[in-house]
């Protein structure tokens, strides 16, 4: 059991990064910037990368819009596209409160994926304005990551968006699919470590959002059994007799499945009834602490696997999960152990789609990255503390991008025909590239060192 003073001891360590973030974002007023990446020899070079010169790729695009992706930056370019109505566990604080969490996206994108991604923080509320403008930028982008968008609106944008014959680049909604990936990866070597198999595990989705939506739909196509899970929303168990959901079950389409097919013991109850008996619980949902309580942990099942993943403050803190009975817990934070976020999949993802030039981001390209993640923490030993890599293994990136790329090609949703071994060596390069420039900019005191609390 942890101590009194113990337990402040990590309160305030789960607190500090908030305090530095207020100290340190208006220091450099923001995370990104534009950095030229050709040459600029003297004066004279303008005439190559603008007037006259430029007139020449401009036309050679013209008569083939494809050579937009050798010409210019669009290969490696993505958008970063918000509303602002479901920020982190903030919830709708508006397009321009919510560009920190963009910018930081984008900062990750660089860092990780050797990507350049530009936040969009768009001022509506429609999801017919988000569809338009999005289809309005694309020939800018060679991909596009919506964000923090407010469900079932995302479900809604996203499908129309990826179904849409005039979108011609691949688009992602990293709530939904960024989250499901990593969380899989963890789930996977979660229960190698406790000794249970993904077609037998019961497992309680607390909160019927986006995340958990799409979790569900990865988890059930690598064998988790949908008669085994129980959902709950901010109503309680789902199930048939929800008839909440069944008057809305074509704008709830998704919650209404999970309603008619999921929790084949007929529970009726809250979150604390769900979790009874559970051998996993993700958690998808409102901040905490305190929305999940210990006692319901304690009524788990043995070897319990529990992540609660909702930012910035997970449902349940970590170490009153553990010392309720949970042998594993996972959060989205860097600051425990067992990091389930997004950040070890988006930026790897988009590094393969784009350098293949893929058209979709398809459900098998995601499990395809969460096998390779899950398959690079086993390499290096699994334990208690250690189910998924940290964003300090960055060679995990390179090769999440290669799988993904391979996966593209077999499903033939691929531009380009490359191999593995091509695939991995570029990823390597670029990668590196972001990380080592970063470096550079910081030694060259560029980027000038962060000032002393």
């Amino acid at each position: 059991m942890t101590s009194e003073v113990n337990t402040d001891e990590l309160l305030a360590k789960a607190q500090q990064p908030s305090q530095d973030a207020l100290r340190l974002h208006p220091f450099y007023r923001g995370k990104i910037q534009v950095a030229s990446k050709c040459v600029v020899r003297s004066f004279d070079d303008f005439a190559i990368w603008y007037t006259p010169g430029v007139a020449a790729p401009c036309r050679a695009i013209e008569k083939d819009r494809d050579l937009a992706y050798e010409y210019t930056n669009k290969g490696n370019t993505v958008a970063v596209v918000s509303d602002g109505t479901r920020v982190l566990g903030l919830g709708d604080i508006g397009p321009e409160a919510g560009l920190p969490v963009m910018e930081g996206k984008s900062l990750l994108f660089k860092y990780l994926g050797g990507v350049d991604a530009v936040p969009i923080c768009l001022d509506t509320k429609d999801p017919y304005d988000i569809v338009k403008a999005v289809k309005l930028i694309q020939p800018s982008f060679g991909g596009i990551n919506l964000e923090d968008i407010s469900q079932p609106k995302c479900f809604r944008v996203l499908d129309m968006l990826r179904n849409d014959p005039e979108v011609n680049i691949p688009v992602w909604h990293d709530d939904q699919q960024g989250t499901a990936t990593v969380i899989l990866a963890g789930l996977i070597n979660a229960l190698k470590v406790v000794g249970k198999r993904l077609d037998e595990v019961h497992v309680a989705l607390v909160g019927a959002g986006a995340a958990n939506v799409a979790t569900l739909r990865l988890l059930l196509a690598s064998g988790v059994r949908f008669e085994n899970v129980i959902a709950t929303d901010s109503r309680g168990i789902l199930h048939p007799e929800r008839h909440d959901i069944a008057q809305r079950k074509i704008e709830a389409a998704e919650k209404w499945n999970i309603c008619l097919h999921s929790n084949a013991e007929g529970r009726r109850g809250d979150v604390a009834e769900a979790l009874v008996g559970a051998d996993v619980c993700i958690a998808c949902s409102k901040p905490g602490p305190g929305t999940i309580l210990p006692e319901w942990i304690a009524r788990m099942a043995d070897d319990a696997v529990v992540f609660p993943c909702a930012n910035p403050i997970p449902e349940i803190w970590p170490w009153e999960a553990r010392a309720a009975g949970a042998r594993i817990v996972g959060t989205g934070r860097s600051d425990f152990p067992n990091q389930i976020n997004n950040s070890l999949g988006f930026p790897a993802i988009f590094r393969g789609v784009l350098d293949v030039r893929a058209t979709t981001i398809t459900d098998e390209m995601a499990i395809a990255a969460a096998e390779e993640l899950a398959l690079c923490a086993r390499e290096e030993g699994l334990n208690e503390e250690r189910i998924v890599p940290t964003m300090d293994d960055w060679q995990v990136f390179p090769r999440e991008a290669a799988a993904v790329g391979m996966k593209a090609q077999e499903q033939g949703v691929a531009r380009l025909s490359v191999t593995r071994e091509e695939l991995l060596s570029h990823a390597e390069a670029v990668i590196g590239q972001a990380r080592e420039m970063t470096q550079f900019l910081m030694e060259k005191g560029i980027i000038p060192p962060a000032p002393e609390d």
